[in-house]
């Protein structure tokens, strides 16, 4: 029922791998040809549900917001929130995030969000990690110079690994915190929610955030 209903909202797209490693048509024209406007781009990787992507959109009306995942059935409900609150600056993109480099031109994204991603906790499946190397390495095809990645997380080994790519590819950290909650923070990072996120709060969990900025030379 819901992969039917995911077929009639406006503002997901779910190409086939052909379409998509074949030149995927909104590559490097999402402004112009989706939302119709100039307005900065704003991608969540790994959105599930859609409660970050959703929450956001509400909070910066002036940014445009895409959310990537492959699992349609959990992106229905963040799709049925963008049609009952009429959120036009929300789109979705059913992918897997080792092909997002082709649905985004060059500098065409400002910034990336990656709340609560798998942390992948055996060091052999490390390359998967969405803050990897290899997944970095992506983001820069498509991200803005000055393009800020958020991170945030409940796991301390992801999180401490995350810090260590950083520090050894020479990118650049903007703000590392282990307690967002227990630090006075008062945006985004602590005002959006997920379902998860109250369930790890209530059992004493503390969140992590960082920001940073990919090297460029």
């Amino acid at each position: 029922m819901r992969f039917a209903e995911n077929r009639t909202f406006g503002n997901l797209f779910q190409p086939t791998y052909e379409e998509i490693v074949n030149g995927f048509k909104l590559k490097g024209n999402w402004n112009r040809q989706f939302f119709n406007n100039k307005n900065d781009i704003v991608l969540e990787l790994g959105c599930g549900k859609g409660e970050y992507t959703t929450g956001l959109a509400r909070m910066n009306p002036e940014k445009n917001f895409i959310a990537i995942d492959i699992k349609g059935a959990r992106m229905w409900r963040g799709l049925k929130t963008a049609k009952e609150e009429s959120l036009t600056n929300l789109a979705f993109a059913r992918t897997r995030i080792n092909l997002i480099n082709y649905f985004f031109g060059k500098n065409e994204v400002s910034e990336i969000w990656i709340p609560f991603p798998d942390p992948h906790p055996r060091e052999l499946k490390s390359g998967k990690r969405l803050t990897s190397p290899y997944f970095l390495g992506l983001y820069q095809q498509f991200l803005k110079p000055d393009g800020i990645i958020h991170l945030k997380t409940d796991n301390i080994l992801f999180f401490e690994y995350t810090q260590d790519v950083i520090r050894e590819n020479g990118h650049q950290l903007l703000l590392a915190n282990y307690n967002v909650y227990g630090s006075g923070m008062k945006n985004e990072v602590t005002e959006i929610q997920t379902f998860y996120e109250h369930k790890w709060l209530e059992h004493g969990t503390k969140i992590k955030y960082l920001e940073f900025r990919l090297n460029r030379e």
